[in-house]
């Protein structure tokens, strides 16, 4: 059966007796076991996964006594339990699930979350960055944009007034999990679409309609 996440806490482990406390006075007491360096194993998590949470299940191979002077490989699954809201860097430990040498404590099994990268959404602390492609015509005249979120929803979100490109708008709330209910905030962030090219036609109709800019060097 799958290991269940994640034991990170191990039982204490009962200390020697001291060489007083023996039958046998004067005998020494038995030497304390070294334990194995921990194996970190990479986590790879999506934006979505760590969004909403998941359950992962890793499979870990591990060196086990077979016979009294023999060892062997045995597979193991350990499940993990993806909270809402981790982020890269956290670290799950499973106490004592490495290899079993003789005279050794087994080493803990270590996975540290790898955060794989998005197409359209950056993670800032517990902000969301999504980016919008807004065409020109939509940057000046206004539009509704639809914002997709990473957990299948749509928001719609009123664009009014002239926007500049990386200008970015605010939606509270949507961004990363922080516990009890919180959440960070969703930015979007706008990337202009401009057109590869305009005919005479179009450029007189943008001239007549807009009105002048400023000259260089002109406040």
């Amino acid at each position: 059966m799958p290991s269940r996440h994640p034991a990170v806490l191990a039982w204490p482990r009962r200390t020697p007796p001291s060489p007083s406390a023996c039958p046998q006075a004067g005998a020494a007491a038995p030497l304390a076991l070294k334990k194995d360096v921990a194996i970190e194993v990479p986590l790879h998590c999506t934006l979505e996964e760590l969004y909403q949470g998941t359950t992962k299940r890793m499979r870990v191979d591990r060196a086990v006594p077979i016979a009294e002077s023999a060892t062997g490989r045995r597979s193991e699954v350990l499940t993990v339990q993806v909270m809402p809201g981790w982020r890269a860097g956290t670290r799950v430990t499973f106490p004592e699930k490495g290899d079993v040498r003789p005279g050794r404590i087994p080493a803990d099994v270590v996975f540290v979350v790898n955060e794989r990268p998005h197409p359209s959404y950056v993670r800032d602390g517990a902000d969301l960055v999504y980016t919008h492609r807004l065409a020109l015509v939509d940057a000046l005249c206004g539009c509704t944009a639809l914002v997709p979120t990473l957990d299948g929803r749509e928001l719609a979100l009123s664009v009014q007034g002239v926007v500049a490109q990386g200008a970015e708008r605010l939606i509270p709330g949507e961004g990363m999990p922080l516990g009890a209910g919180a959440r960070g905030d969703l930015r979007v962030r706008f990337d202009v679409q401009f057109p590869p090219a305009l005919d005479a036609g179009a450029r007189e109709m943008l001239r007549a309609a807009l009105p002048p800019g400023p000259l260089e060097g002109e406040a």
